[in-house]
């Protein structure tokens, strides 16, 4: 008993020293109230507000609170064609008026051919979201990311840019919202979810294929292409880009260009004015345990190389394709051609793997070393990298 009676004194008097901190600390005001003193958030973030349960689509995802603090920054954009017009959504990345938006909302690539010759609109007006409209110049555009960056005259309308994120940490099942105007409908709002990274899409705007593009579930419509894809915190993960649909309406899948790989662009267009991407040359597949079991390859993972493009760096230096045929699991494979196990010492362990690193993180006119394995051997070849054609 006398135990207990301890406790609850030692208990008591804590719980009185804890009353007293939070009196002389204000955490009550003279009426007895609680009073919750916001934390000072950064302004690159949103805040959010306290909740005793944690929000349906995320903890902390308040995408009222990220409208209210992120829409200013985002625009939309009409281009001009001679007697046609397009509409698009953009945002403000720099209070320079530097604006992100995608190729296709400011050119004709993607309502042409791949590879044809693309043309710049002849006029581009920024709308903001008080309705003031202003032109813009072109700055330059990407059709391999399917990029755009155009610039407004800040002393005429101040901007308002949005923090960018980073793709590389984006997790399927995290909240994210999409601003932009779509069918006209200025800065309107959308919310869902990540539904799958790391894809590798058909490119609207060439020949070559998207990589590490963002699945998401927001509807991504006619209109708001272009426009930013936020996480919870504010920031930019995406560019609206796509939809991929059966119907031809707007329901389907939607993907959006990774900022890391628009923010690569913008950096490129604004000081050289255009992009340039690294070409190996080759065509790949994914090499997966079953397939290597059934190839007897002492590998599990890899790209095996199907394709060789005459003429290229990948050509000249040796690398070799596939020449024979097999059916592996109801699927055809070419055989026979070098696995690709590594690129400038970056392991290589899918297709992408391969895009990924020539594409993104590697210069035309570098010798790099691609490690294959030809007839179960290790080889290391330099190959001297070019550049990529529209």
């Amino acid at each position: 008993m006398r135990t207990v009676l301890a406790a609850l004194a030692s208990a008591v008097a804590a719980a009185l020293i804890a009353l007293g901190i939070a009196h002389w600390s204000g955490w009550f005001d003279g009426k007895g109230r609680i009073v919750v003193v916001p934390e000072a958030v950064p302004a690159s973030t949103v805040a959010a507000p306290v909740r005793a349960t944690k929000p349906v689509l995320g903890n902390g995802f308040d995408p009222s609170a990220l409208y209210t603090a992120r829409s200013p920054g985002v625009v939309t954009i009409y281009a001009e064609f001679g007697t046609s017009e397009s509409q698009g959504s953009g945002f403000a990345v720099t209070r320079t008026g530097l604006i992100l938006t995608s190729s296709h909302v400011i050119t004709d690539a993607g309502s042409q051919t791949p590879g044809s010759r693309v043309t710049a609109a002849s006029k581009v007006y920024v709308e903001f979201a008080d309705r003031d409209r202003l032109p813009a110049r072109i700055v330059g555009w990407d059709v391999f990311d399917d990029v755009g960056v155009i610039k407004v005259d800040p002393k005429v309308h101040p901007v308002q840019p949005v923090p960018l994120g980073r793709s590389s940490a984006v997790r399927v099942g995290q909240p994210v919202a999409v601003i932009g105007s779509p069918f006209g409908n200025e800065n309107s709002l959308d919310v869902g979810v990540v539904s799958g990274i790391r894809r590798s899409i058909d490119s609207l705007t060439s020949t070559f294929r998207l990589a590490d593009a963002i699945q998401i579930d927001a509807p991504i419509t006619h209109g708001n292409s272009g426009g930013p894809v936020f996480d919870a915190t504010g920031r930019v993960i995406g560019i609206a880009a796509q939809i991929r649909t059966d119907t031809g309406q707007a329901e389907g899948i939607g993907f959006a260009v990774p900022i890391d790989s628009a923010r690569r662009s913008l950096t490129q267009l604004v000081t050289t004015g255009k992009v340039a991407y690294a070409f190996a040359g080759i065509r790949t597949v994914d090499l997966t345990p079953t397939l290597a079991r059934k190839l007897g390859l002492d590998v599990l993972r890899g790209a095996l190389i199907v394709k060789v493009e005459a003429g290229t760096g990948a050509a000249r230096a040796g690398l070799r394709q596939g020449s024979g045929q097999r059916v592996v699991n109801g699927v055809t494979v070419r055989t026979g051609g070098d696995v690709i196990l590594a690129i400038a010492g970056r392991p290589a362990q899918t297709g992408e793997d391969v895009a990924r690193v020539v594409g993104q993180e590697l210069r035309p006119g570098q010798t790099v070393t691609f490690t294959v394995l030809r007839h179960g051997k290790r080889l290391n070849v330099g190959v001297r990298l070019g550049a990529r054609k529209p």
